[in-house]
Order: C-alpha cells, then structure tokens, then sequence
C-alpha cells in the first residue's frame, strides 16, 4: 500500500513539474508560428532559440525517409519566393529545379532560397533535408526580434511527427502573453494602493499635507460606515486577490511550462474572474438604486438583485469551463445553451442599473437634493464615458480586425494583441471602480449625510427655515415681545423719577444721570431683542460631499452659546 501511494505521488509530482509547452507537427498539420524575443530585448537568464526533435518514425518507410526543415523570420519570406513561374510559395529543390539551376544537388530536399539571404536577410534563414532515421534534434537560436515560422514537408516519408518548442530567455510563457506578467503585477499594486493609499505632501503653507483614500478613510470612520461602502471595501479586497492570483498564473506558467499546476491555476482565475463580474454589476446596480445614501434598505429587491448576481455567476462558471475545454471550431448549436443564459443575464442587469439610476436622478431632482444629485450625476457620466470608450476602442479595432485575413496582420500585430483583446478592458474596469470609491469614500458625516435631506433652497439662494425647528423661534419672539414691553415700562418710572427730583430742587443734572443709568437696561434688551432677527450664516456646500449639519437639528453648538448669552441679557434687562 505505502509503494502504490508513493509511486502515486511520484507521478503526480511528475506531472506537476512536467516541461515547457510543446507543438507536435506532422504531415496534416505541417507548420506554426510564434513570436520571439532576443535576449536584450526582455531579458533573461538563457539565450532564446527554437528546438525542433523529429520522433516517431515507422519502419516501413523505405530505407531513407526524408522531412524538409524550414525555419525563417516572416520579414525573410521574400527569400523564399524564387520560382520562376511567380508562385508565392516555398518550393523544395528537387532534380528538375537542380537542372534549371535553381539549386545544387546537393541541397535536394531543401527549401529554395535566394542567393542573397545569407546577407540581406533580418534573421538567419535555417533550411534542412532531415533524415528521419538519423536525424538530431535542431537548435535555431533567436539573435533578434520577431515573429518565427517552422515550415516542414515530407520528401520520401509518409508520416512524420515532430516536437517543436520555442523557447524565450525569460522563461516558458509565449511571447505573446509576457507582457501581461508585469501588466497585472503592476494593476495589483494599483488597486492596493487605492485600497490603502496614505501620501503627506508639503501644503500651500508649507504644512504637511496627508492625502488618505480607501483603507485608511474607512478604518478612520470605521463607526461611521454605510453599508454600501462595506460592498465596495469587500470589492477592493477581492480585487487585490484576482490580479494577484492572475499574476499568479502567469508566473508560474512562466517558470514551469504548461502541466497539471498551471491548469488549475487556469481554472482558479476563470472561477474568480466570473466572481468579479458578478460582484461588479451587483455593486453597481445597488449604488444606482440609491443604497446606502438615498434608500436605507432595498426590502425584498435586494434579494432580486442577489439572485440575479448569483445566476450570473454561475453561467459565468459554465461558460469559462466550456471554452477551455470546447474547441470553439468544433462547437455546434450547443454552444448556445451556454452563451444565451450568460447574455440574458448580463442583459438584465444592464437595463436594471440604466433604469434606476434614471429614477434615483429623478427622485433627487424633484425633491430638491442637490448635493446628492450631484453624486449621482458623476456616476452617470462615468458610465457614460465609459461606454463611450468602449464602443470607441471597439470601432477602431473593427477596421484592425477587418485585415486579420492578411497573411502580414499576426506578424506585424502580435506584440499588441494582448492589450487589444485583454489589457484596455481593464484599464477601463480600474478607473472605474477608482472613481466609485472615491466619489464614495468614507468620511465623518456618512450616516448625517444619509439619514438627512438638504434644505431647499429659493431661487435667490436663501434658506427656507419655516420648518426647521432651531432654537425654537416661536417663542424667542414672545421673549423678545416681553423684553421690549419691560424696556418701556422702565423708561415711564425713570421719567417720574426725573420730574420728581427736579420738583424737589434738584439740578437737571441729576435727571440726565437718572436717564443714563435707565438707558442701560433698556439697551441691552433693545440689542437682545435685535439680535435673533439676524440672518443665519452659513457655509456653502459646494464641493461638500457630506452635509455640516449638527446633533439635534443644530448646525453648531456655538447656537446654545449664543442662546444662553441672550437670555441671561433679557434676565438683566427684566431686573
């Protein structure tokens, strides 16, 4: 039992560290292209070169079998157009070719090539009649950039197989998919950043200026969070795990070739990747339906939108494992009971997330919340812009696509085709979700801002206060009432106590230092009395994102201040 487990394991680990990937060739599907990059050009620890190993040989074959062998740069193909006829083909030099001088007997079984290729060409041009009963594996070495071919043919054998290997100097990963190793290191650090970002800078007055975006703001005013800012926390972590486990992948695709480890590395990122899709139009069509900031709960729609999140999900899953596994060119009608559920899906939340952001504008508009409206104003040209870029890079790529017929567009395109059908997406997918976490960021009113509506607002921009209940106006104007109904009464006792004094022979003025000190009291009932008909100042709210609106529906409490120094003056002014 311990000597079948062991051998078990030691296969697995085999297959684990299998080799790099490896084309087979044969006599029906006779040649492959790749690009290659020279070693100063990416770099690496072993120099680039193309391996041909030729396998497989019968017996019954005659007793020299023979395979042509060409290896060239597509730039050099013109090299090889050399019949006179003007055939655009690569010939083989044969007897008949040998009599019209075309070629030497000596080079029967070889590809025709133009005298001057050995020095006119970019790339050495590699041509070879291989015996296949002797023959040795072929090392073409890569000295220069570009986009290779291995051509062969049979000549004297029946059937042939070949192992063809192109081997780059920074590891196994085709050249065509190296670029997006650093690609998605680089968007993992991105999204880190914008998760955790904390920058001090020197402000215009020479202080020290702190910057804080997602992590720091939220663990800040982590008591004070909404719960659509806990959907969008989530997003970003998960984010930082998808890029990482896609550079992941390709990392390790790029060490240890093509084997069982990179296959479920491959099914892990197409399991995730079908997850951030999910979670993306989740998240977005609640921000639409105004959660969090417009709308404390969705009710029962929230568990609508939940399912719709989950089938997507789930036929994400099932079309990602069918197009690794289907071959799409031996796909049939099948195929649709995979594409159409995933399409209707993604429909729905189109429609779903266009259609309430339109009613939450509305619904903003109409009650007069301009602050919000204007967040929501934001979305709605971001998704806009959006979509503009995308139906952009999509008709600029329809005229490059349309020449894909062209036997030139592979091998004057495949250094960019990376970023065209992976790389511009998510680019656009970042600035996005960096944008909604931004407009959407934590800050110290979360809950103030969203529990409170805004005050409208006339159209000579003042403050409707009728039904804002500070300080109680009602009764501050009964207060005032009174102060002003003692302040006069005041006055008539001081005037009788003049005409008293002056009648008893006192000097006039006795009866000017009885008024001033009876003026007194009266001046500081008249300013009390005055002082609340002031109007009440206020900040604007431009560019404010949360309302500076105070406990108990006060904006401040220098508005308690202020009360008590009042009434302690109509106190005085009583006395």
């Amino acid at each position: 039992m311990r000597r079948w487990a062991s051998s078990l394991l030691l296969l697995l680990l085999s297959l684990w560290t299998a080799a790099a990937l490896e084309i087979k060739l044969d006599q029906t599907d006779n040649q492959r292209c790749a690009g290659m990059y020279s070693k100063s050009s990416w770099g690496g620890p072993v120099d680039p070169y193309i391996h041909v190993k030729f396998t497989g040989v019968g017996k019954d074959q005659g007793d020299d079998p023979m395979v042509s062998l060409l290896i060239f740069d597509w730039k050099d193909q013109d090299f090889l157009n050399v019949l006179p006829d003007g055939e655009d083909r690569a010939a083989i030099c044969q007897p008949e070719y040998v009599e019209a001088g075309l070629c030497n007997e000596t080079d029967i079984g070889k590809f025709l090539v133009s005298p001057n290729a050995t020095d006119q060409s970019v790339n050495v041009i590699l041509t070879k009649a291989v015996h296949l009963k002797d023959s040795a594996p072929i090392k073409y070495p890569i000295t220069k950039t570009g986009y290779f071919c291995v051509v062969t043919e049979k000549f004297g054998a029946t059937t042939y197989e070949a192992i063809v290997e192109f081997r780059n100097a920074y590891g196994e990963l085709p050249a065509t998919q190296i670029p997006k190793l650093p690609f998605y290191g680089g968007i993992t650090i991105a999204y880190a950043l914008v998760l955790v970002y904390v920058r001090r800078t020197a402000g215009p007055g020479h202080g020290l200026t702190t910057r804080r975006f997602w992590g720091f703001l939220y663990f800040q005013h982590r008591s004070d969070i909404l719960a659509v800012q806990n959907y969008i926390t989530a997003i970003l972590i998960f984010l930082v795990v998808e890029m990482l486990m896609t550079w992941g992948f390709y990392d390790y695709l790029n060490r240890h070739g093509s084997n069982v480890g990179s296959q479920v590395l491959l099914v892990v990122v197409a399991i995730l990747n079908a997850a951030r899709n999910s979670f993306s139009f989740f998240l977005l069509l609640i921000v639409c339906m105004g959660y969090g900031v417009v709308k404390h709960t969705l009710g029962r729609t929230m568990i609508y939108v939940r399912w719709l999140a989950i089938a997507h999900f789930v036929f994400g899953i099932v079309y990602a494992i069918t197009s690794l596994v289907v071959n799409p060119d031996t796909a049939g009608p099948l195929v649709l009971l995979v594409v159409l559920p995933l399409a209707g899906t993604l429909t729905a939340f189109y429609v779903w997330t266009l259609n309430s952001l339109n009613w939450t504008l509305k619904d903003l508009r109409e009650r007069k919340q301009h602050v919000k409206e204007t967040m929501y104003r934001k979305l709605w040209w971001c998704i806009l812009i959006s979509i503009i870029v995308i139906f952009a890079f999509f008709f600029f790529n329809s005229f490059s696509f349309a020449s894909a017929s062209d036997p030139d567009y592979v091998p004057f395109h495949w250094k960019t085709r990376w970023f065209v059908l992976d790389g511009w997406l998510n680019l656009v997918y970042f600035a996005d979700v960096a944008f909604i976490a931004y407009v959407w960021r934590p800050t110290a009113n979360n809950r103030r801002f969203a529990m409170s509506d805004e005050i409208a607002q006339e159209d000579d921009g003042t403050f409707e206060i009728a039904n804002l209940d500070i300080g109680n106006p009602d009764e501050s104007d009964d207060e005032d009432e009174e102060a002003k109904i003692g302040s006069g009464k005041q006055q008539g006792q001081n005037g009788g106590q003049a005409q008293s004094s002056a009648a008893g022979g006192q000097a006039q003025q006795s009866a000017q230092q009885q008024q001033q000190r009876s003026s007194q009291p009266s001046g500081a009932a008249s300013s009390a009395a005055r002082k609340p008909s002031q109007p009440v100042s206020r900040e604007s709210l431009d560019g404010e994102t949360i309302f500076a609106v105070g406990e108990d529906g006060k904006f401040s409490d220098e508005e308690d201040d202020d009360n008590e120094e009042e009434s302690g003056q109509l106190v005085k002014g009583r006395k």
